[in-house]
């Protein structure tokens, strides 16, 4: 599939590899964690609820007990990893097209602009994963109901403006809070339990911020290439020195929403959590010495690791929590 075993520069033209590269699989983890949060979460839910014999929970609703349903379980990960997809295929293109990924760019190359995948077809691949995005997520609606139908809209209708236009004027951020946190781990528990609790909403901004120092990262390492294509991403606005103090109080804040679990007795999910703040401190440190530059590539991949290792350490402390403090 390609001319040479390791130079991306030599990629054939729309190859199963030029379509790998252009999916960005490393980008999955942004979308697996919300989902695996909610899921967790709503897995605790429902096993206490069978271990108090209950059906009624702290606001006096009825709740039908019960363990989760994998049919949805699945169809949500599955509408998360297929829009995570189409969401980078529409970067690749519109970035392409209005220029911004030209010659000076410094992280990962992009397939419209590199040629290892044509404008027409990335078009055609737009239209097609954005449909079997459609087709995966409507069966939801049989399990949390048809206003889930407006969140789906939501969904395909933001994932074109943050490119088209959101993330042009600073707005990227507020996208990736909701998007990436409140929108899946809110609904991926709801379709669950058919019901909404303050620790899962508190953990859905934390989700969200966890996610957006990747985001933070990435506008960090573009910002000069940024302000010369009059691109205004939120680190452009306020400059370096804010950008790093956003940060590091974005994993701060995030560890920090786990407070609500501590009050509650749930101590491993609060405290488990902790090993990811240190890691972020660590990446906050190397980032700060680094300053700009390809290497930020790696204070990229880092982070990438430090956010799935996130929702990995809060999702056992959840777990861990509803099986000896229930």
């Amino acid at each position: 599939m390609k001319a040479k075993s390791s130079n991306t520069a030599s990629v054939r033209q729309n190859s199963l590899y030029a379509w790998l590269l252009a999916a960005r699989p490393k980008t999955l983890a942004g979308a697996a964690v919300p989902v695996m949060m909610g899921l967790t979460l709503a897995w605790a839910y429902l096993y206490r609820l069978n271990q108090q014999a209950c059906g009624v929970d702290a606001m006096g609703t009825s709740v039908e007990t019960g363990t989760l349903s994998w049919v949805p379980a699945i169809l949500c990960v599955l509408f998360a990893f297929i829009m995570q997809i189409d969401a980078n295929f529409i970067n690749d293109y519109f970035d392409w097209k209005k220029g911004t990924d030209d010659e000076h760019r410094l992280g990962p190359r992009r397939a419209c602009a590199q040629g290892w995948v044509t404008p027409k077809a990335m078009r055609c691949a737009i239209a097609v994963t954005t449909l079997i995005a459609c087709v995966v997520g409507f069966p939801l609606v049989f399990y949390g109901g048809y206003d889930l139908i407006w969140v789906g809209v939501a969904c395909v209708v933001f994932c074109f403006l943050y490119t088209l236009l959101l993330s042009y004027i600073g707005l990227g951020d507020l996208l990736v809070l909701v998007f990436f946190g409140l929108v899946p781990v809110c609904v991926t528990f709801y379709i669950q339990t058919h019901t909404l609790t303050k620790e899962v909403i508190l953990s859905s901004l934390a989700c969200g911020m966890v996610i957006d120092t990747l985001l933070v990262v990435n506008n960090y390492r573009d910002r000069d290439n940024d302000r010369r294509v009059g691109k205004r991403t939120l680190v452009v606005i306020i400059g370096e020195k804010a950008t790093e103090i956003l940060y590091f109080a974005l994993g701060l804040m995030a560890f920090h929403m786990g407070l609500t679990f501590f009050f509650q007795g749930q101590y491993f999910t609060f405290f488990l959590p902790t090993i990811y703040l240190m890691l972020h401190a660590r990446t906050y440190r190397k980032m700060k010495a680094i300053k700009r530059g390809k290497a930020l590539n790696g204070i990229l991949a880092e982070n990438a690791r430090n956010m799935f290792i996130y929702g990995v350490l809060f999702s056992v402390g959840v777990v861990l929590d509803a099986l000896f403090i229930s």
